[in-house]
């Protein structure tokens, strides 16, 4: 059994909207997050807070991972959205995302007090983080974050922000003006290095125009490219899409599962590298297409 945690669609979720949140727990996105943060407005935080301790502990999730974004390390709402969720729906929650780091520190805020709490409560360590790369700040030091919890499983780009703090100019050019190619994918790359560097998942983040599904699968497809492992949905309509491109094709299993067999096969003969189709096999192989295979089965696509 593979031990690979999917996170192939990250569904959004608004903490105020209860029957947004029971929903959600009917759909078949791998991580649901209810949202503390930007989808509730400031005067509506401290009640949605109860929303998400009931929804997590009343709600059937299945296989899905619970998650809770809070709100940033420098609001006055962060430190009890994860004292009150925890204290009361502590068994209930997998992931903490993190919002707006601009550095390690905020990262360390929250295990702190995460840690803290752990012993307040006599709990075992379980609760994990995400974190948003969202201000030009993170983003300069993207790789010092990824590397800095052992908490942290997963980077989250986060485009909106990101795009104000850099200064892009929405909207500016068109046509000819428009920006020549994928106006991200700096920004993709050096996260998803930095995430593959330490070991932990690299999320592409939200589309915001969900009525039009061939945009966003063409996003998915992008970003399935470069090594991200998922994306955000910000609305339902876009979890099949999801699942299904970060998922391995029929073909890609193929060619792994070859690629796979002709290096153990010629392993097993004393050889350092063999062949198939015309093409080299080496240990190379392995790295490139094993993980194919593991993906395959964790996402049900491959059955042995």
């Amino acid at each position: 059994m593979s031990d690979i945690r999917l996170r192939r669609s990250e569904l959004a979720v608004p903490a105020s909207n209860t029957k947004m949140i029971k929903k959600s727990a009917e759909s078949e996105a791998d991580l649901v997050f209810l949202d503390l943060e930007d989808a509730v407005a400031p005067p509506l935080k401290e009640e949605a807070r109860k929303n998400v301790i009931e929804g997590l502990k009343t709600l059937e999730w299945g296989d899905t991972l619970r998650a809770v974004r809070v709100n940033s390390a420098d609001t006055q709402w962060a430190a009890d959205d994860v004292i009150e969720v925890v204290t009361n729906a502590h068994e209930h929650l997998d992931i903490i995302i993190i919002p707006k780091p601009y550095a390690p520190r905020d990262i360390w805020f929250f295990d702190t007090l995460l840690d803290q709490l752990e012993m307040k409560l006599g709990l075992e360590p379980k609760i994990k983080f995400e974190a948003l790369i969202e201000e030009s700040k993170a983003l300069a030091c993207v790789e010092e974050i990824a590397a800095c919890s052992p908490r942290l499983e997963a980077l989250i780009l986060g485009f909106g922000d990101l795009a104000a703090s850099l200064g892009i100019r929405v909207g500016h050019a068109s046509g000819d003006d428009a920006y020549p190619g994928d106006l991200w994918h700096a920004a993709r790359a050096r996260m998803i290095a930095a995430c593959r560097a330490n070991d932990i998942d690299a999320i592409d983040g939200p589309y915001a125009m969900f009525n039009n599904p061939d945009g966003y699968r063409q996003q998915c497809n992008w970003s399935s490219s470069m090594g991200a492992v998922g994306k955000w949905c910000i609305h339902p309509s876009q979890i099949e899409i999801a699942n299904d491109v970060f998922a391995p094709t029929e073909k890609e299993i193929a060619i792994a599962k070859a690629q796979v067999d002709a290096y153990l096969k010629s392993a097993e003969g004393g050889e350092g590298a063999g062949s198939t189709g015309g093409m080299l096999v080496d240990a190379a192989t392995l790295r490139l297409f094993q993980p194919v295979l593991d993906r395959a089965r964790a996402t049900g696509r491959l059955k042995d």
